[in-house]
C-alpha cells in the first residue's frame, strides 16, 4: 500500500491533566498537549495577548518613516509580491495607511509579473514604481534580499521601508540586509521578536500597529481613533495560505480573522471569494483559507496578473468584488487543468528516472520539461515531494530563456542552505537563488538541470539519513470510545489547526465491510469497529484495502440534504 510509517504523538500526561483542570475537554486537552500547548492561557484568542509590537526590531523607525510620509503628503507606493501572502499584505498596507490618515491618492502599489520581473524589489520594479513618483517605497512580503533594488531606489532619491519575513541574503557566508531607511522582519539579524513565523501579511499588520502608536504620540490620529482589527480577515487568509507555522501568536491572528468571517464582517473581496468557492463563510475554517480562498488568489499570480487579486481584496464594492472573485475562480480552474497535465508529465519523467536508476531514487529530485509552465512549478514540486518524500525542484523555461525552478523540502533538509552549499561548490551554476527551509527558488542556464540535480543530490546524501527519507505520519492514537460524534467534530473544527499545529489524526483497526470507487478516483468505505458501522472516504486513492486494516483518519462532519453525519477521512493505511 506504499503507506507512510505511522508514529503516535507523545502526550505529556501532566500537561494534559493541567489543561483538563483548566476546563478543557479531555480529548482536546490531550490533542493540545501533544502539540506543545503548556497552559490554557496560550489558547486565549484575545488581541491583548498578541506579542508586543515593540519587540520587532526596526518598528519605531518604520512608524516614524510612515508618519512623516503621511504628514508631509509624500507619495507612498507599496511593492507587493505575486502570491496570496503578498496580495493580502498589500491590501492590509493600503487599507491600513488610508485608515491612519493617508489620502487615497497618496497611496499606490506595484506588483511584479512573475514571468517578466522576477521576485522582489528588483531595479526593474523600482523603475516601474518610479512612474508613480514615489517618495517612499514600502515592500511587503519581499525586499529583505533586494540589495540591488534598494540601492537603486536610494540612488534615485527614493526612501525604502522593507517589511518582510523571509531570510536575508547570504553573501560570502554572512547574512546581509539591504541599506534601507528601515527594515521590519522578525528574521533579520538582531531581532528578538519571539515569533519568527509571522507571514508577510502579519509583519504588515504589525507595522501598522507601530504607525498608529507613532501617530498617537504625535496627536495626529484621525478621530475617532481607527481600529485595525478590521484587517484581521486579510491577515488570517495570508497567514494560512503561506503555510507558515501556526505558533500561538499566528493562531490568535487567524482565530480573530476567522471570527470576523463567520460574523459576516470580512472585506467584500473575502466574502466574494467564499461565494465563488461555494463555501459558507459563517462556518469558515482554516481549511477554507488554505484550500479554497488562497488558491484562487494565488492563481492570479501564477497565470495572470496579481492586480486582480489585490483589487478584489481592496475594493469596497461587493458587486465589483464578486465580479473579480468570479474571474479568479475561472483562472484557478485553468490553473488546475495546467497543473494536472504538468503533474502527469513530471511523474512520467520521475518514473523514467527511477527506471534508468534500476529502481533506485536519488535523495533529491530535479525535473524539467520544455512544456512545463513557470506559473505552477511550485505546486508540482510540492506534489512530487509528497509522492517521493524527497527534496524536489521543478524547472520551467522563463521568458528570458533561463530555467526558473521552485523547490519544496522535507523535514531535516534546509533548502535555502542547501542551495547556498551548491553555489559554493559550483560557483557558476546558480544565476540566483533564495527562499527558506521548506521552499526555495533557483535560476539556472538552460543546459544545467542535470548538473544541478547531481549537485543537490550530493548535498542530500550528506545531510539525510535513510530514516529522514522515509515518509512518516504522526497521529493521535485511538479515538476514544463514544467520541465519534457530531459534537466532537464541531469541537475540533472550532480550533485553529494548520502548519506546525496539524489537525488531529486518529488511528484504529477496522474491518472493511464494503468498498467502492466514487468519482473514479475516491475510495468510499463502510467500516466496522466494535460492532459500530462507520462511513469513510479516502480521497484520491483507488487501491482496494484488505478485509482488516489499520487506518489513520480525520474526523469530518459531512452534510448531505440538510443532515449532518460523522464521516472518517482516511489519510493512510497499514495492513
Amino acid at each position: 500500500m506504499n503507506s507512510p510509517r505511522l508514529i503516535e504523538r507523545d502526550v505529556p500526561p501532566r500537561t494534559a491533566w493541567a489543561l483538563e483542570q483548566a476546563g478543557i475537554a479531555p480529548l482536546l486537552a490531550r490533542l493540545l498537549a501533544a502539540r506543545g500547548v503548556r497552559e490554557a492561557a496560550e489558547l486565549d484568542e484575545g488581541l491583548n495577548h498578541l506579542l508586543p509590537p515593540a519587540d520587532l526590531k526596526g518598528l519605531p523607525d518604520a512608524g516614524r518613516l510612515l508618519a512623516d510620509a503621511i504628514q508631509s503628503g509624500k507619495r507612498i507606493v507599496v511593492v507587493a509580491d505575486y502570491d496570496c501572502d503578498g496580495a493580502t499584505a498589500c491590501a492590509v498596507m493600503l487599507r491600513g495607511l488610508r485608515l491612519l490618515g493617508a489620502q487615497p491618492a497618496q497611496v499606490g502599489y506595484v506588483v511584479p509579473d512573475r514571468a517578466v520581473h522576477g521576485y522582489g524589489l528588483t531595479p526593474t520594479i523600482v523603475d516601474l514604481a518610479r512612474a508613480q513618483q514615489p517618495g517612499l517605497l514600502v515592500t511587503v512580503d519581499n525586499g529583505i534580499a533586494s540589495l540591488a533594488g534598494v540601492a537603486h531606489a536610494r540612488a534615485l532619491g527614493i526612501q525604502v521601508l522593507v517589511t518582510d519575513h523571509h531570510l536575508p541574503a547570504l553573501v560570502d557566508g554572512a547574512l546581509v540586509v539591504p541599506d534601507a531607511e528601515a527594515i521590519v522582519n522578525p528574521n533579520q539579524p538582531g531581532c528578538t521578536f519571539a515569533s519568527k513565523s509571522l507571514a508577510g501579511v502579519g509583519v504588515a499588520f504589525y507595522v501598522l500597529l507601530g504607525l498608529r502608536a507613532e501617530l498617537r504620540a504625535r496627536n495626529a490620529l484621525p478621530s475617532p481613533e481607527p481600529r485595525l482589527d478590521g484587517l484581521l480577515d486579510l491577515v488570517a487568509l495570508g497567514t494560512v495560505a503561506d503555510v507558515v507555522k501556526l505558533d500561538a501568536n499566528n493562531r490568535r491572528l487567524v482565530a480573530q480573522g476567522l471570527r470576523r468571517m463567520r460574523a459576516g464582517r470580512a472585506q467584500p473581496g473575502v466574502m466574494a471569494l467564499f461565494s465563488a468557492a461555494k463555501r459558507d463563510a459563517s462556518q469558515a475554517q482554516g481549511f477554507d483559507l488554505g484550500f479554497a480562498l488562497g488558491p484562487r488568489i494565488n492563481a492570479a499570480g501564477r497565470l495572470a496578473d496579481m492586480t486582480l487579486g489585490i483589487e478584489c481584496l481592496t475594493t469596497d464594492d461587493p458587486a465589483r468584488a464578486l465580479e473579480l472573485a468570479t474571474q479568479l475562480d475561472g483562472i484557478n480552474r485553468e490553473r488546475r487543468e495546467i497543473e494536472t497535465g504538468m503533474r502527469e508529465m513530471a511523474e512520467a519523467r520521475l518514473d523514467a528516472l527511477v527506471e534508468a536508476l534500476a529502481g533506485a531514487l536519488p535523495p533529491a529530485v530535479a525535473l524539467f520539461d520544455a512544456d512545463f509552465h513557470e506559473g505552477v512549478v511550485g505546486i508540482v514540486a510540492s506534489r512530487i515531494k509528497d509522492r517521493v518524500h524527497r527534496p524536489t525542484f521543478v524547472f520551467a523555461r522563463g521568458a528570458d530563456g533561463h530555467l526558473k525552478g521552485s523547490g519544496r523540502s522535507i523535514p531535516g533538509f534546509h533548502l535555502r542552505d542547501a542551495l547556498d552549499l551548491v553555489s559554493k561548490r559550483e560557483p557558476d551554476l546558480l544565476a540566483k537563488f533564495g527562499g527558506h527551509a521548506m521552499a526555495a527558488g533557483a535560476t539556472l542556464a538552460v543546459d544545467d538541470v542535470q548538473r544541478f540535480a547531481l549537485a543537490l543530490a550530493r548535498v542530500a546524501e550528506e545531510w539525510l539519513s535513510e530514516q529522514d527519507l522515509t515518509r512518516t505520519l504522526r497521529h493521535d492514537g485511538a479515538l476514544p470510545a463514544g467520541a465519534a460524534t457530531a459534537e466532537t467534530a464541531r469541537l475540533l473544527d472550532a480550533q485553529v489547526w494548520g502548519q506546525g499545529f496539524e489537525p488531529p489524526v486518529f488511528c484504529d483497526p477496522f474491518e472493511v465491510i464494503s468498498q467502492r470507487l466514487v468519482g473514479e478516483k475516491h475510495l468510499k468505505l463502510r467500516l466496522r469497529q466494535d460492532g459500530r458501522l462507520i462511513d469513510a472516504i479516502w480521497f484520491n486513492h483507488v487501491d482496494m484495502l484488505p478485509e482488516r486494516v489499520t487506518l489513520a483518519y480525520r474526523l469530518n462532519l459531512d452534510e448531505w440534504q440538510g443532515q449532518q453525519r460523522v464521516q472518517y477521512v482516511v489519510e493512510a493505511a497499514q495492513a
